[in-house]
């Protein structure tokens, strides 16, 4: 870890972008992420502002998933300016920024997977998912998330503290992952925790999967149930298909060292498309395949665009 550490440094400093790429660049970044933040604020907005909304199991677990996206899309867009800004910044601030990135991005697995629970009970076990999803049990699971989350960080800070001086905390780094949680330690906590986390989800989102399919098949319904069952399987494939580019988080440092040995000069640039398409892209994901393809929330949502565009148009020029 340290060698890959100190070779991931050099690198950087060997392959400095221009005064105008660098502009250019962060110009990109934060534009994108101001248009998904836009889009997922928007979608929060008309979750706080209908009751239908805001009192559906369903709906809660989605804003999560859009406020858990809000919090690591601005986590790394910071830390993505402070790095071209400064370089190098104080460990404190780098920790901070870390925490919040590394929550966020544990958060979402786990919560595509009590997603698809959810699903597999109002389409298998109709009867009785008043019972199961209620609002309380939905925010303990939300806790619950956090909280498995936290084991994997906290771990990772106990570990920083116990192994480095605490001069550390005063000093500046370029801050990466792998800059700061350099231990071997951290490195198989990384490959422990995402190991568990990802086995767990993949059979969730396989036997909900499996589940639906089969209601499909056997449920000799109206056209109606057989239209939703229908929709649940596409929603739990789009569920394995946002964790396939959860996944790309952990294989991102492979493909970037491949494409840098093909393209050594090209380093910088593989860096900020690999940036691009993992850590921002994704983030579009939640508010396209839950936000628009639900009829419910997207009325809602169409309702508070055209109030919001009205006295806009009320007050242009005549």
């Amino acid at each position: 870890m340290n060698s890959s550490s100190s070779g991931f440094n050099v690198s950087s400093l060997r392959y400095r972008d221009s005064f105008n790429t660098v502009v250019a660049k962060n110009v990109i970044v934060l534009t994108i992420g101001l248009i998904i933040n836009y889009i997922n604020g928007s979608l929060i907005h008309t979750f706080r502002k209908h009751q239908i909304l805001y009192v559906n199991p369903r709906y809660i677990l989605f804003i999560h998933l859009v406020v858990n996206d809000m919090i690591q899309l601005t986590s790394s867009i910071s830390l993505f300016v402070l790095t071209y800004v400064f370089y190098r910044i104080n460990v404190s601030l780098c920790c901070l920024i870390m925490i919040f990135t590394v929550f966020t991005n544990l958060n979402t697995p786990l919560n595509l997977a009590v997603m698809a629970v959810e699903c597999y009970i109002a389409i298998c076990l109709p009867l009785r998912h008043a019972e199961l999803c209620t609002i309380r049990r939905t925010y303990i699971l939300i806790a619950l998330i956090w909280a498995m989350s936290a084991v994997s960080i906290l771990t990772d800070l106990f570990i920083l503290l116990a192994t480095e001086p605490v001069e550390l905390f005063y000093s500046i780094i370029y801050c990466h992952t792998d800059n700061l949680f350099s231990h071997p330690i951290h490195l198989k906590n990384k490959e422990v925790s995402f190991l568990v986390y990802l086995v767990v989800v993949w059979l969730t989102l396989l036997y909900t999967y499996i589940k639906i399919i089969l209601a499909a098949k056997t449920a000799k319904a109206s056209e109606s149930t057989k239209g939703d069952t229908n929709k649940g399987r596409n929603t739990i494939l789009l569920h394995g298909f946002q964790l396939l580019l959860c996944m790309l988080t952990y294989v991102a440092h492979l493909i970037r060292k491949a494409l840098v040995y093909i393209f050594p000069e090209y380093y910088n640039n593989i860096n900020f498309a690999l940036y691009i398409i993992v850590q921002m892209l994704p983030r579009l994901v939640s508010p396209v395949v839950y936000g628009l393809r639900d009829n419910t929330f997207r009325q809602h949502l169409e309702k508070y665009l055209l109030c919001s565009m009205r006295p806009s148009i009320k007050h242009g020029p005549h």
